[in-house]
């Protein structure tokens, strides 16, 4: 189950980079990757739409026949093969379209997709999911809609253009009687335009709200019914469709005052035509035949009139969506590859194997958040295949260290640097399989225990899947489910422990394999003798690679060889453990707190060790069973 990770990549086009051009221009690369279609639908469009204005030339043709006492055979044979060419055009030219428009909204909103996977946390920091939902779904949509009709509008243009040459051919007066609503309708339709372009953005703007609604509800369902906010929540979400109500019906409203006046204006020039074409057929100047084509050519050519009043609204939607999702694609990354003049000094990820970690005067402040740094001048160097704890009070920049290593973050002053390399100059791919950080909440898709533990490498067979599985202390739990490695989770894990997870996730990382692996509060829901079994699989297994373990928790900081204790940005102490605790009282402070003793009931199947034994063990000791 889940997304298959080998799926080769979808050849997707890109928007035009120039702003200045309108929507559709800018898009178009986009569709032009399926050109051959576009032509083969306009093609098509184009033999319909004469073989629907030959139709009244023959009809009309055929009466005068008639009325001449000739046969009409020919004239019925004739109307038979228009209408077969006309249906078999117009099958082709609408399979064409609607194929296009749907091949643009999937490469559209893979292009979008792409494209949020290249943006960088800052961005995700002040971004709404529900309003990303919405516009790869609903503004997407209004994008494919237009594109499925918009062609079909050059097509009613040109068989409005048949039909007037046609009428011209029968009689210029009529046509020019014809054509005097011509002016008031295009009035019409750009009154239209000019308030539905506003009513449509901000009723894009109102369902992106309710999807974030729903969206926030979804994912915090079991906060909202634990505090007993189920109304409260109805009463926002209640409000927000009155929001959207308000916008669609002012969209319905401008509809309705001006749609039908679009396609009532050319009947009263119809009106004025059958009158003066009666006049002239009592005095034998036209035809009966003239008349009767001439009343179909009006037809036709009221069509086009009836369709703008539904593209015009459409295409003012579609703009408005547009706009919303180039607000998107037209953001770049914050934070992405160097230059390859800046990166060509070192060879890939071989240059990142080391797992040497300096941070070099580094002052960091989170954009938007607060205006005092989180970092200041901040200094830590760690050598390779070195356990170090990170310990601190709450706000301390702890957590901040571990987002900065791998480039979730770039610093504002300083450097941090990997094996020598300043991090900024390194490539993300490399530097990101170099780094793994291990969150307290990891998240698990609702997928298999086999792709959640692989997701970092696919290729991983059974016998690396088990031995991380086993240093991370998840095995027997895993292979005690139903199906083993093939058992789907819930969505996020929702079927597992905290304690679970964490090792699931944890498992992951050793899948991994990176040259230095972050732990940030990941063990902080698992039992201590289990934690000791974990940390004592990494020393024995993985002593080669570089760790950081941040916590607050006793058992897990006894397990690191080095301490760094952090206070206000800076680093306040460094030593191994148990001299920090002689030494520094405000450290001891932090680790004595009673939230730090344990965080989770212990198995009534094992021994808990005291609290006195844990704070007072020398780093690695254990009374588990060696790994």
């Amino acid at each position: 189950m889940g997304i298959s990770q080998h799926d080769p990549q979808p050849n997707l086009g890109r928007l035009h980079p120039d702003h200045t051009l309108g929507w559709i221009r800018r898009i178009w690369p986009i569709a032009a990757l399926r050109r051959k279609l576009y032509m083969l639908a306009i093609f098509a469009g184009l033999l319909a739409s004469a073989a629907t204005a030959l139709v009244p030339l023959v009809v009309g043709q055929g009466i005068n026949a008639a009325a001449a006492g000739s046969t009409l055979n020919w004239w019925a044979l004739l109307l038979l093969l228009l209408a077969v060419v006309g249906f078999c055009c117009r099958f082709a030219y609408r399979y064409a379209l609607f194929r296009l428009a749907h091949h643009v909204e999937a490469d559209l909103r893979n292009l979008i997709f792409e494209h949020l996977t290249e943006m960088s946390f800052e961005y995700w920091d002040r971004t709404q999911t529900g309003q990303v939902i919405s516009r790869a779904n609903s503004d997407v949509r209004s994008v494919q809609l237009m594109f499925a009709f918009l062609p079909l509008v050059f097509i009613q243009g040109i068989l409005l253009v048949m039909g007037v040459v046609s009428m011209l051919l029968m009689s210029p007066k009529l046509t020019l009687i014809a054509l005097t609503s011509l002016p008031f309708v295009f009035f019409v339709g750009m009154r239209l335009r000019n308030k539905v372009l506003p009513l449509s953005w901000v009723v894009q703007e109102r369902m992106a709200e309710i999807a974030t609604v729903i969206s926030e509800n979804v994912e915090g369902a079991q906060l909202v019914r634990a505090f007993v906010q189920e109304s409260n929540q109805i009463k926002l979400l209640a409000r927000s469709a009155r929001r959207l109500r308000w916008a669609a019906t002012a969209v319905a409203d401008t509809r309705a005052r001006y749609g039908p006046l679009i396609e009532t204006l050319p009947r009263f020039a119809l009106a004025f035509v059958l009158l003066t074409g009666g006049l002239m057929a009592i005095d034998g100047s036209i035809g009966v035949g003239e008349i009767v084509a001439f009343n179909a050519y009006m037809v036709i050519i009221t069509r086009p009139f009836m369709f703008a009043g539904f593209v015009l609204v459409q295409y003012q939607k579609a703009a408005a969506a547009a706009q919303r999702i180039f607000e998107i694609l037209d953001r770049k990354p914050d934070i992405h590859d160097p230059e390859p003049s800046c990166s060509s000094r070192y060879s890939g990820s071989r240059r990142l194997e080391r797992g040497r970690v300096s941070f070099e005067d580094v002052t960091f402040t989170y954009s938007g958040r607060e205006s005092t740094p989180v970092l200041v001048d901040f200094c830590l160097d760690i050598s390779p295949g070195e356990m170090v704890a990170l310990v601190g009070r709450v706000g301390s920049g702890k957590s901040t260290v571990a987002r900065l290593l791998p480039r979730f973050y770039d610093v504002d002053s300083g450097s941090v640097r990997m094996d020598g390399l300043n991090v900024k100059q390194a490539q993300l791919d490399d530097l990101r399989r170099a780094v793994v950080v291990v969150p307290d909440e990891p998240f698990l898709f609702a997928s298999s225990v086999r792709y959640n533990v692989t997701f970092a490498n696919p290729e991983a067979g059974d016998a690396k899947i088990n031995e991380a599985l086993q240093d991370a202390a998840a095995l027997d739990f895993v292979m005690a489910m139903p199906q083993g490695l093939e058992t789907v989770l819930k969505e996020k894990g929702a079927d597992l422990s905290g304690g679970q997870r964490q090792r699931l996730a944890i498992a992951r990382a050793f899948l991994a394999d990176p040259a230095v692996l972050v732990i940030d509060d990941a063990t902080s829901a698992i039992d201590t003798r289990v934690e000791q079994r974990l940390y004592t699989a990494l020393r024995l297994r993985r002593s080669n690679r570089t760790t950081i373990i941040i916590s607050h928790r006793l058992s897990t900081v006894a397990q690191a060889s080095r301490v760094i204790f952090m206070s206000e940005g800076r680093v306040a102490a460094d030593g191994d453990h148990r001299r920090l605790l002689e030494d520094n009282t405000e450290y001891a402070e932090v680790l004595t707190q009673p939230p730090g003793v344990t965080s989770q009931p212990v198995s009534a199947n094992i021994e808990q060790p005291s609290y006195a034994e844990v704070l007072t063990q020398p780093p690695g000791a254990t009374s588990v069973p060696q790994v």
